[in-house]
């Protein structure tokens, strides 16, 4: 276990593998261990990787603030000073897809490429504050299923609230599949800090900007995934961009850890030469 102090934290990482160097960065509410499941072992022999704890998630210190994109881009720019990497590829699930992104418009020389697997977009917050949007729904039938909660139609749209009720969802994957979560550090990060705001804090991520960050990007997402407005956007938004789109699977968002395989199978061609696979 690795730990350094950026922006007055302690941020913990992982580093493995040999090659050139990759950063993957995790969603709302996960950690490191997304990536080590799965894909971390899949690509250690050709990428130097950095996988690290997001604030507030996982074993990184936990601020009662600063939880905006533009507040995880100043984090991953202190570790790559930190760890003396100059230009990393860069591979981002959901929030960590935002933050990827965020960090490209900022820093556009300390990217050379990016895998952005289901990014929501703190400007696209708007999509989802409809009482319709379909994630709503979807969200509500997994914590039925899942965890047994019946979650009142009124508030299907409250994101404190949903987050608060998806740490009763027992462990999904990897070898602790079933097992019941580690709820205090989920409700601690709800209840004791400002992420639910910062969420949506779209800062300079405005559209007018993702549409000029000029590095090659592979946009992925899963058919069924309840974040296809934001798909929708952003495939006519971005530049220099190669759009996938995954069959769709059982949890609809998670496909670090549900499609691994399948995901390489097109992230790999990008990373080494530029090219994709769209069969």
């Amino acid at each position: 276990m690795s730990k350094v102090c950026v922006n007055g934290i302690s941020i913990h990482y992982w580093r493995v593998g040999e090659g050139p160097d990759m950063v993957m960065l995790h969603g709302l509410t996960g950690n490191l261990a997304v990536w080590h499941l799965k894909m971390v072992p899949l690509l250690r022999e050709e990428f130097c990787i950095t996988t690290y704890d997001l604030r507030g998630h996982g074993r990184s210190d936990m601020p009662l603030t600063g939880y905006t994109t533009a507040d995880h881009v100043k984090d991953l720019e202190g570790l790559l000073n930190a760890l003396h990497v100059e230009r990393v590829y860069l591979v981002g699930h959901s929030l960590g897809a935002d933050v990827s992104l965020h960090f490209a418009l900022r820093h556009p020389d300390q990217v050379e490429r990016m895998v952005l697997i289901e990014p929501a977009i703190p400007a696209l917050a708007y999509l989802r504050k409809d009482k319709d949007w379909e994630g709503w729904a979807y969200w509500a039938r997994m914590l039925k299923e899942y965890a047994g909660v019946e979650v009142p139609r009124e508030r299907w749209d409250d994101l404190r609230y949903m987050v608060r009720e998806s740490a009763k969802v027992p462990v999904i994957f990897g070898p602790a599949q079933g097992q019941p979560r580690k709820m205090n550090r989920v409700l601690q990060l709800v209840d004791s800090t400002t992420i639910i705001e910062d969420y949506e804090v779209a800062d300079d991520l405005i559209l007018e900007n993702l549409a000029r960050i000029s590095h090659p990007k592979l946009l992925i997402y899963d058919t069924g995934s309840p974040y296809m407005g934001s798909y929708r956007v952003l495939r006519d938004l971005l530049i220099n961009c190669t759009k996938i789109l995954l069959p769709a699977s059982e949890h609809r968002h998670f496909s670090p850890l549900e499609q691994p395989e399948l995901l390489l199978q097109h992230m790999r061609p990008f990373l080494n030469s530029g090219e994709v696979v769209t069969s």
